[in-house]
């Protein structure tokens, strides 16, 4: 088994792993990295569409023509995707193509996002597209081999996402990008912890791991308490003449219906804008997952955003307006709001809650500073941070190792610094570095003997 850990392995973003049986190889994910992308949309004038060339310009895919240097290019027999964030599935209307032979197998909203993305760009992928359900398996078949890969049910910040393991004759290599052990999701079942248990028995030759937070001790909150946060939040927003903006991560429907059905109380009319929270929300109606399709009035052309929001001016205290841009990102509704680009004018007294978290990226936190700094000049109410991670910590970490058993470990979706307490956990529970624990970088093989 040969392991090439392409991107994701020095950074949090474009994420891509490819793993070689024989003459057959298989790639996990094909993520983009988010921060260049607001970069140069920060620097351009005019909204470009994206290419190949340009996203490899600014350093916004995986570098996997190192697949070319290691002649597996050809062999590349499926795309698999974990789950439905552009960090890890972003990449793969840009890159794709390189590898046409090469089947997607996705969950249903994970597919139902891509499908989006490529209507929304215009773009074509000759590659054949496969649905596979959470706790279900497919059969890839390789040039001898056949390969069964297993979507086991994870529970992360987005629908139906999913740890996969790849069974072949060297042993399962198995994927844990992204996770935590949610035990009361808000939306789906908790983590499959029996079909865990039982891919341990087997026998997990390689996990590549998801070690964002492996240097925080804790257990990973549940999203019931987020939910119990929003509750809060919103409880205490009482003056109704007040503006009331909510944003959060567009890809989280578990706490868009947390914000809908406290947002209800409000008896406030709830709004959601965006082209962002469009393509997530329509995705999750596609798949039946949306709850709160029925409640909800979704804008997503600028139009017709801003129209809504010059009326919204006028009659501030009748809606819940649910926007894009807790990242400041550049050209989101928010960002446009705060910096008087709509005819929405924000006054002393309004409210502006972030139901997320900083992404800890230089880009990022330098965008919301000046947004906060904006919002507090202007007499506006803020709540940041009413939110609990997608990730696990240490603890999380340490149980589902504890589950499977890997022979080996691999840290990933992190900078050496983050990934560097995983090596450090593994060691506590009896790995050893460059024997059985591997600190990688982007583009570099690993090879791991048979039996």
């Amino acid at each position: 088994m040969e392991v090439c850990t392409i991107g994701g392995f020095e950074e949090v973003g474009k994420n891509m792993t490819a793993v070689k049986i024989g003459d057959d190889v298989i790639i996990f994910d094909i993520g983009v990295y988010l921060p260049a992308i607001i970069e140069f949309q920060e620097k351009e004038t005019v909204q470009q569409a994206y290419s190949e060339k340009k996203l490899r310009n600014i350093g916004a895919l995986p570098n996997d023509l190192v697949l070319d240097k290691l002649g597996w290019r050809d062999k590349v027999r499926a795309i698999i995707i974990g789950h439905a964030h552009l960090d890890h599935l972003g990449g793969v209307p840009y890159i794709a193509n390189r590898y046409p032979q090469a089947k997607i197998l996705a969950s249903p909203f994970t597919m139902a996002v891509l499908d989006t993305i490529l209507e929304d760009e215009k773009i074509q992928i000759k590659n054949r597209k496969y649905i596979v359900r959470e706790n279900s398996s497919y059969i890839i078949q390789g040039k001898k081999e056949k390969y069964k890969v297993e979507f086991i049910n994870a529970t992360h910040s987005t629908l139906q996402c999913c740890f996969i393991a790849l069974h072949t004759k060297e042993g399962i290599f198995f994927y844990a990008l992204d996770f935590k052990l949610d035990n009361h999701p808000i939306i789906g079942p908790p983590a499959n912890y029996k079909k865990l248990k039982e891919i341990g028995r087997k026998g997990v030759k390689v996990l590549v791991v998801d070690s964002l937070y492996s240097g925080t001790e804790r257990k990973t909150q549940s999203e019931r308490v987020a939910r119990n946060m929003v509750e809060d939040a919103l409880s205490s927003v009482r003056d109704r003449s007040s503006a009331l903006f909510v944003t959060t991560f567009s890809s989280h429907i578990a706490r868009l219906k947390s914000i809908v059905d406290f947002g209800k109380k409000t008896k406030r009319k709830i709004i959601f804008l965006g082209r962002s929270l469009n393509k997530y929300v329509k995705s999750a109606i596609k798949v039946k997952q949306c709850p709160f399709a029925n409640q909800i009035t979704l804008l997503k052309y600028r139009k017709q955003v801003d129209s809504f929001l010059k009326k919204a001016d006028k009659e501030r205290g009748r809606y819940l307006i649910v926007c894009t841009g807790h990242q400041a990102e550049p050209g989101s509704i928010l960002d446009r709001i705060v910096k008087d680009e709509t005819p929405f004018r924000l006054k002393s007294g309004d409210n502006v809650i972030f139901s997320s978290s900083i992404i800890p990226t230089p880009v990022n936190i330098n965008n919301r500073g000046k947004m906060d700094k904006r919002l507090r000049t202007k007499g506006v109410r803020i709540q940041t941070d009413v939110h609990v991670s997608g990730h696990g910590g240490r603890e999380d970490i340490r149980d589902l190792v504890e589950l499977l058993k890997p022979k080996h470990i691999i840290p990933a979706h992190g900078s050496l610094q983050q990934e560097t307490p995983m090596i450090e956990l593994a060691s506590e529970i009896g790995y050893n570095l460059g024997e059985t624990s591997h600190l990688s970088s982007n583009g570099k093989l690993l090879k791991f003997k048979a039996h």
